[in-house]
């Protein structure tokens, strides 16, 4: 099967832990060992967030005082793109001897007329308390808002609507190599009034970027990889129920929020629905029994999934 995988930001970066670079090698490996096995039988293209590297590297740029001005996210996002695909890119070398592995730096396309530019909800960066949150905004000018129990910086988070180097990926599946692409969502990019390619200030939804990846590279299945193993209904709640099963209408039904596992259930919803094959999300360290059906949230047309042999794979 030709399976595309998201893997999120916290799953590199756990939340509370130091951003060293042994740290998210350390992690990166960790994910390298939950889908190497998957790449020894079947098509996959990997993708993966970028939320709090991304935010550090903000942050780190807006510190330097040998600039003039920080460097905008467009060149965060394809320096992050960079750092992370070669941390995975090489875990996977290394773990499947004799495959080729590549790690594609990628743009995104999105509208410059998104409403999104005028309304920032992408969370990056590290977390905070309320009151150091409320300080950095006042100070830097940015935008933030409550992510769980702590706060954190959010920028725009236009729509994406196509990977811009679809064609190239679609070109190393045809030659068996593994695929490490659209890193945080891919670079954000739009057709300027000259009708070339132009980076933005923003940031993609990884997930809906791999939603978009996926349907153009007619992907068998789309796995969402997260730090939690299922999708909650209400969570947080005393009612709190996991689902193991669900239809696109019975999730778009549920109104998750949209800074958290919104973006994740929307992207699953619509893969399902335009392609009529499966999206499930569910822990990293789940992903083949998520494939198999006995773990995470599998999303069908029907809401019924027995495991792989309920698929039809095109591949």
């Amino acid at each position: 099967m030709r399976i595309v995988i998201a893997v999120g930001g916290n799953a590199l970066l756990e939340r509370g832990q130091k951003p060293d670079a042994a740290v998210q090698q350390a992690n990166a490996a960790r994910a390298v060992r939950a889908l190497a096995p998957l790449a020894e039988e079947h098509e996959i293209v990997v993708t993966h967030g970028n939320g709090p590297q991304v935010g550090l590297l903000a942050l780190e740029s807006a510190a330097d005082p040998q600039l003039e001005r920080p460097y905008p996210f467009d060149v965060l996002g394809a320096q992050t793109q960079g750092m992370i695909g070669y941390w995975l890119m090489q875990g996977l070398q290394n773990a499947l001897p004799g495959r080729q592995v590549a790690a594609v730096l990628n743009q995104t396309l999105v509208s410059a007329a998104d409403s999104a530019f005028a309304a920032p909800t992408k969370f990056v960066g590290p977390v905070y308390d309320e009151e150091t949150a409320q300080r950095l905004a006042a100070e830097r000018g940015w935008v933030v808002r409550q992510d769980g129990r702590y706060w954190r910086r959010v920028v725009p988070s236009p729509l994406p609507q196509r990977i811009v180097e679809t064609r190239v990926v679609r070109l190393l599946l045809s030659s068996g190599a593994v695929v490490v692409c659209a890193g945080g969502g891919g670079v954000p990019v739009i057709r300027n009034d000259a009708g070339k390619l132009q980076g933005v200030e923003a940031v993609v939804d990884k997930d809906l970027a791999t939603e978009v990846l996926a349907e153009s590279l007619e992907a068998d299945a789309l796995l969402l990889l997260t730090d939690v193993p299922q999708v909650i209904r209400g969570y947080g709640t005393p009612d709190a129920t996991p689902l193991a099963r669900a239809t696109p209408a019975a999730l778009r039904s549920e109104g998750f929020a949209a800074g958290s596992m919104g973006p994740k259930v929307e992207a699953a919803c619509r893969f399902v629905e335009v392609t009529g094959d499966l999206a499930a999300i569910g822990a990293l360290e789940d992903v083949q029994l998520i494939l198999e059906g006995k773990a995470g949230t599998v999303v069908t047309p029907g809401g019924n999934y027995g495991g792989p042999g309920d698929l039809r794979p095109r591949h």
